[in-house]
């Protein structure tokens, strides 16, 4: 090629004008563009006519699988139940004659306009009348290929058949244990669940501090109307007060005789629930005519089988005002701002975690099910540094049973057997301040603990509508005669489940191969020291 030419092509000998080059390579261009337009379109046009030809065909498979009244949708052959199993109630109608033969379940107390425009009371049927072998799986989630059993919960709501007759009900209700938002909630449910829609003629007694309110006569019971529960449910706490412990079988069961009570309803955790099912075995043992129902209560969300605890979307949502807190504190205290909130999570950290996914503001979050490792390549105090060196702050939240690991397990325990738990919230304050320190710079750590504040707020709206959901259903099930059950919402409908089985589980703990510690890792970018084994942890950890 003469003349050193550069290989594209054109003999370098060869003179040709700039401008027919140009319209050559111009030409060239247009037809390669033009010939691409034309296969996009082409492909565009196979593409729309392939999906409207498949639309057309799933609709004509849908329309023939209606006629055979079978569902739409596409049937998958290797995805199976191997067996539904049937988590069973006791039921009062086999041991005792039922005192509501004969008694049509029907709404009772609505109220209608009478004469003269007065007030009067009316009865309305129920919509929904549900059949004792109704049921909602537990297990929703199938993988092709694999077939497992299942068991099934007893779906909740009004019966058909009445077990006991509302014009002789006598009931009580006890709240137990830690505050939770939503406590006077369902105490107002169930009362007015009681009167209006089943229209009891008897007393509903509020026992009042808890189980030893049963017998103390510090603590005498208090009448529940629904007059006088009529505005309770915009109050936090519990209007029948708590308490821890006091449980005393012999005690209870004398005044459950003494006042002819027919039913009792127990608010509290796995521990009171324990306590709940003792007293039914032991009405059944001695031939005592009482019904006893539980309603899940725990602020740490770990009460195994139900979906979520009332009162648990509240306090996440109240913990929201703790982290922004922490937020304007790290961001506007120089040098080097760090807002640490201790959350409510012994065992659990779903609070915790729940608070950060709902921020988006956390930096750090440590909880119970992770082990916590401070140094090294995944340990959180270098995070921290990283964090507070790329935006000048960091929010760390911490739920109150991490690091055990770290401060070791006590050996103290309250009223109701619970270890009481090392403070880990200054512990990670003090360690972060030494840190940087280390490094030749001060940090500003500003602690926050509102652990008390986020669980005595009143209910939220969801909350509210969940526990009048818990009360109207916990009376539908005593009043068909169930015992020993508690009531809850499990894939999203409620049930009636075996107070055994809800506690067999129970406390239950977040997943950390699960997707919710998977999404606390994506927001916070912190690193992940589940991988690490408890042992391991001491290497490298500070005293």
């Amino acid at each position: 090629m003469a003349g050193g030419g550069i290989g594209i092509g054109i003999d370098t000998r060869t003179t040709l004008p700039l401008a027919v080059v140009a319209t050559a390579a111009a030409t060239a261009a247009a037809t390669y563009l033009l010939t691409k337009r034309q296969f996009e379109n082409k492909l565009a046009v196979e593409r729309r006519e392939k999906y409207a030809a498949d639309r057309k065909e799933h609709i004509q498979e849908d329309e023939e699988r209606k006629m055979k009244s079978l569902p739409s949708g596409t049937k998958l052959s290797d995805v199976e139940t191997d067996g539904v199993y049937l988590w069973e109630l006791e039921n009062l109608g086999k041991y005792f004659p039922s005192e509501g033969k004969g008694i049509e379940n029907i709404m009772s107390a609505l109220s209608v306009a009478g004469k003269d425009d007065k007030h009067g009371d009316s009865r309305a049927r129920y919509n929904v009348l549900v059949g004792d072998q109704e049921c909602i799986l537990a297990n929703i989630r199938r993988k092709p290929g694999k077939t497992e059993p299942t068991v099934a919960y007893i779906r909740a709501g009004p019966r058909p058949v009445l077990h006991f007759n509302p014009a002789t009900v006598n009931a009580a209700i006890v709240t137990c244990g830690g505050l939770c938002p939503g406590l006077n909630n369902v105490v107002r449910e169930i009362t007015r669940a009681l009167y209006h829609l089943y229209g009891i003629k008897g007393n509903v007694y509020g026992i009042v501090g808890g189980f030893k309110g049963f017998y103390d006569p510090k603590t005498p019971p208090i009448l529940l109307t629904p007059e006088s529960v009529e505005n309770i449910h915009h109050e936090g706490g519990t209007i029948l007060s708590s308490s821890r412990g006091g449980f005393d079988i012999d005690k209870i069961l004398n005044f459950l005789k003494s006042k002819n009570i027919r039913q009792l309803y127990v608010i509290g955790g796995d521990g009171t629930h324990r306590g709940a099912f003792k007293i039914h075995e032991t009405c059944m043992e001695r031939g005592l005519h009482v019904a006893v129902a539980g309603v899940p209560k725990t602020i740490d969300n770990d009460v195994d089988r139900i979906d979520q605890s009332f009162g648990f979307n509240t306090c996440v949502e109240a913990a929201q005002m703790a982290i922004r807190a922490a937020k304007v504190e790290a961001s506007c205290n120089l040098p080097n701002g760090i807002g640490i909130v201790k959350l409510m999570g012994r065992s659990s950290g779903f609070i915790a975690a729940h608070a950060t996914l709902g921020s988006g503001d956390v930096d750090l979050c440590l909880v119970p099910e992770v082990p916590i490792l401070l140094e090294g390549e995944t340990g959180c105090l270098p995070h921290l540094w990283n964090r507070v060196k790329e935006k000048g702050y960091a929010v760390v939240v911490v739920a109150e049973g991490a690091g055990e690991e770290l401060l070791g397990e006590s050996t103290e325990v309250d009223a109701s057997g619970n270890k009481r738990l090392p403070q880990i919230g200054e512990y990670m304050k003090k360690v972060i301040a030494d840190y940087f320190k280390e490094r030749g710079e001060d940090a500003t750590v500003k602690y926050i603990d509102p652990s008390y504040m986020i669980r005595s707020v009143p209910a939220n709206a969801n909350d509210t509508l969940y526990c009048m959901q818990l009360g109207q259903n916990a009376v539908h099930g005593t009043m068909a005669g169930y015992t020993g059950f508690s009531v809850g919402l499990c894939n999203n409908k409620m049930c009636l489940l075996p107070i055994p089985e809800l506690v067999a589980t129970s406390p239950r703990q977040m997943d950390p191969k699960g997707r919710t510690w998977e999404r606390i890792l994506a927001v916070t970018r912190q690193p992940n020291s589940r991988t690490f084994s408890r042992c391991s942890l001491l290497v490298n950890q500070r005293p």
